[in-house]
């Protein structure tokens, strides 16, 4: 799997975090291994822009996901996945800071973009929460991916709670 991690944001944050759970999310929903994947990290200025030319909604969002050919997982175990761009992830540190601050179990900047990071692999492949079910699907495999690659990494105490909305 090809994955770059672009930080134009100023803000210093973990990238390879960001790139190693990125290939995990995308190694669980069984990705071809030799598509492609872009995270880039903006300002706040940058995501507003972005999220009003793209969603007509001001003010600076946390991910914006903006998927290139489609892929979705395979339906079967047996299915081979189709090879491709998966597309492009767009992260803001800065909402991501004040979200993590503000979380019910509160948490960092930092685990609140790897959150982040694995929310916007799952629009790619088409996930939503619009719909309570939808919401209920996307949000259980967002907790579990989560949740496999900290325990993989060995890390402890609780994972970082959906902030997503």
């Amino acid at each position: 799997m090809s994955i770059d991690v672009n930080n134009e944001s100023g803000t210093e944050i973990d990238e390879q975090a960001i790139l190693d759970v990125a290939r995990y999310a995308v190694a669980r929903m069984r990705i071809h291994p030799l598509s492609e994947l872009s995270v880039i990290v903006v300002d706040a200025e940058a995501m507003e822009q972005l999220h009003i030319q793209w969603m007509d909604l001001p003010g600076p969002t946390d991910v914006m996901s903006f998927p290139m050919d489609e892929l979705r997982p395979p339906a079967k175990d047996d299915e081979e996945p189709p090879q491709g761009l998966l597309g492009d992830i767009v992260l803001c540190p800065e909402v991501a800071k004040k979200q993590g601050e503000e979380a019910p179990t509160g948490h960092s900047m930092d685990e609140e973009l790897q959150l982040l990071t694995v929310h916007g692999v799952l629009h790619l492949l088409g996930y939503d929460h619009e719909e309570p079910d939808e919401k209920a699907e996307m949000f259980g495999l967002q907790a579990a991916i989560v949740d496999g690659w900290r325990a993989e990494r060995g890390l402890t105490g609780p994972s970082p709670a959906p902030t997503v909305t």
